[in-house]
């Protein structure tokens, strides 16, 4: 902040929005501790992929290099359903833009060893359950702080949530997805896309190419099928080898990687919601990442958006004297791109996960050709990428 002191800085959360944070935030001359809930920091999840957009604060960070070298680089999203194409987004409609898909490890491994680096080492086993007056409370029942600052970037079940200026807004969604990371197979598969079978919008199978966790590991693939959260037991109950007859219709050439499948323990479920803080701080308290927001994967926006979070805030509080004047200035300048992906989101989604049979006949017959028309390529390579409606980072 411009001629004021340095802050003491609480960041709550070891992922990737509290590590670039303490990354962004240290270099600024803060002082930062970081709190994490579980034994060590440690990555959750498979792979995503990294827009344009979120390329863009790695490069600020530094961390663009190594990330690249790591990550798959990824040209276009395809998918069909029935042998007809449906799906067909390319990055080059945008020039040189691409985008990199990557192991949720493998971000994590990024920006952990370069806060490492920077001397800021996680504090963990220390879940947070309140904060009063700066003071952070833990579930051991001691206390930490005052803190200038708590950033949480708990995702969304912290226990802070109830302590931002306005209630969230929530809606589950029916449909999530069992996905598992394997090893790529090169056979059969784009190694620069995101490809996916449909049949109607009940059923998707997508294969991802995320490179290597560390230099030196094997390429994984994410592999990740669509299921309704209430239909997973039996999904467990029904057996594997019924589900991968299942994929094989859809899918033949998933052969080599359902092979690598042996159990149902290695398929995780993963979760959707719709979610939004719409004022994302309280008194010495900002949320950034899923703590603030949170959607359907659909545009593949979940972590680009943790990081543009990161970079604003680090610029609200350069450029403004007190923090509730740099907390609202931070979500000011995030307001109008979240909720423009989170509509966005909202609205594709049931075209390629929902009960419906219209919608994905529209998707299939309307829209689909809709999208092949120059305008509308580029139009939609701009929203995968990230970049409707966002100003350049420098």
């Amino acid at each position: 902040m411009p001629g004021s002191p340095r802050l003491s800085i609480a960041i709550c959360g070891a992922g990737p929005a509290g590590l670039a944070c303490a990354l962004a935030l240290g270099r600024a001359g803060h002082t930062i501790t970081i709190f994490e809930q579980f034994d060590e920091a440690k990555p959750v999840g498979s792979g995503l992929i990294l827009q344009p957009t979120g390329l863009a604060v790695l490069d600020w960070l530094g961390l663009g290099v190594r990330m690249r070298a790591l990550g798959a680089r990824i040209d276009r999203l395809h998918g069909t359903a029935a042998g007809r194409t449906v799906l067909d987004v390319r990055y080059a409609a945008l020039g040189d833009a691409r985008g990199l898909a990557v192991h949720r490890a493998g971000l994590f491994n990024v920006l952990h060893d370069a806060v490492l680096a920077a001397g800021i080492i996680p504090v963990t086993n220390r879940k947070i359950v309140g904060l009063e007056k700066g003071q952070l409370h833990f579930e051991s029942g001691d206390r930490q702080g005052p803190f200038d600052l708590v950033i949480d970037a708990m995702g969304s079940r912290s226990l802070l949530l109830p302590l931002a200026s306005a209630p969230q807004s929530r809606r589950a969604l029916a449909y999530g997805a069992i996905w598992a990371s394997l090893p790529w197979q090169a056979d059969g598969f784009d190694p620069h896309a995101l490809e996916q079978r449909y049949r109607n919008a009940s059923q998707m199978c997508g294969v991802l190419p995320i490179g290597r966790m560390r230099e030196g590991e094997e390429a994984q693939a994410a592999f990740f099928w669509s299921l309704k959260h209430q239909d997973y037991e039996a999904w467990r109950e029904r057996g594997l080898e019924r589900w991968k007859e299942d994929v094989l219709q859809l899918w033949p050439e998933t052969v080599p990687l359902l092979a690598s499948i042996k159990s149902e323990n290695q398929m995780t479920l993963a979760r959707y919601e719709h979610r939004t803080l719409p004022l994302p701080f309280g008194t010495g308290l900002v949320f950034v990442g899923d703590s603030a927001h949170s959607t359907s994967p659909q545009l593949g926006q979940g972590a680009n958006m943790a990081l543009l979070d990161c970079h604003a805030l680090t610029q609200a509080l350069a450029t403004h004297q007190t923090i509730p004047e740099a907390v609202a200035a931070y979500a000011a300048a995030r307001r109008w791109h979240v909720r423009l992906f989170q509509a966005m989101s909202f609205m594709f989604t049931p075209f390629y996960q929902s009960d419906s049979l219209l919608l994905p006949f529209v998707r299939d017959r309307v829209v689909a050709h809709l999208s092949r028309l120059p305008p509308a390529q580029r139009f939609l390579a701009t929203l995968v990428s990230g970049r409707l409606g966002l100003k350049p980072l420098v």
